[in-house]
């Protein structure tokens, strides 16, 4: 349930996004995670808490997005989420007596203190960076945030639906909607495939972490 509620919205959105554009993924994509957080209600009596600080970034910046028909507002929060999370687990470093990656693995695996806590540490470095990815991505790896500005300026208008460039725009203001666009889908890529991808290395390279610590623990001795 866990990864239908992180990943299905994005998938959503990705879908939404190649057949109507950004504005109405959005929409798409706050309903799905509506739907899929009641979902878990039902079913379990309870919602993760961060599964619902999610949500509530996802309605407020998707929000804006959708009401002031600006894409930036959106390609911002997968940002603010990993910060977040990367927040909440360096604080669990100090509150309470497990951090937030003991408890959810500690019933699975048994390892030291230790060992633990630098797991932890290893994920709000991975969440940091993440981040900090997707931020570069919108600015720089994309040049999104550039082509956006230059429309704006050279159309005059503050409401640019990307995915109507042919309809509304030709010579010159066709040519740079498309650039503008072009960019655009960057991001919408990085943020399934990319993100994916990054989170995908980032678990291989746990999982060997792992193993090379729980190789050092001495096998327990059976009574007879």
């Amino acid at each position: 349930m866990k990864l239908l509620v992180d990943f299905v919205p994005i998938l959503v959105f990705f879908a939404a996004y190649k057949i109507k554009g950004i504005y109405v993924a959005t929409g798409v994509a706050i309903a799905a995670s509506t739907v899929l957080l009641g979902w878990s209600w039902l079913r379990r009596r309870r919602v993760e808490t961060l599964h619902l600080a999610t949500l509530g970034l996802l309605i407020l910046f998707g929000g804006l997005t959708i009401g002031l028909r600006d894409p930036i507002f959106v390609m911002w929060k997968p940002t603010i989420v990993n910060w977040l999370f990367a927040a909440a687990f360096l604080a669990s470093q100090t509150i309470g007596q497990r951090s937030l990656i003991e408890r959810m693995m500690g019933g699975a695996i048994e390892l030291p203190r230790a060992v633990w806590m630098r797991l932890n540490l290893m994920w709000v470095g991975f969440f940091l960076v993440t981040g900090l990815a997707n931020l570069f991505v919108v600015y720089i790896g994309s040049g999104f945030f550039a082509a956006q500005q230059t429309l704006i300026q050279v159309s005059g208008l503050h409401d640019v639906d990307l995915a109507t460039c042919v309809e509304r725009f030709s010579g010159d203001l066709l040519a740079l909607c498309t650039q503008a666009q072009a960019s655009e889908e960057i991001w919408v890529n990085f943020k399934l495939f990319g993100m994916m991808g990054m989170t995908l290395v980032f678990v291989i390279a746990q999982a060997i972490y792992l193993s090379r610590h729980m190789r050092d623990q001495p096998p327990t001795l059976e009574a007879d």
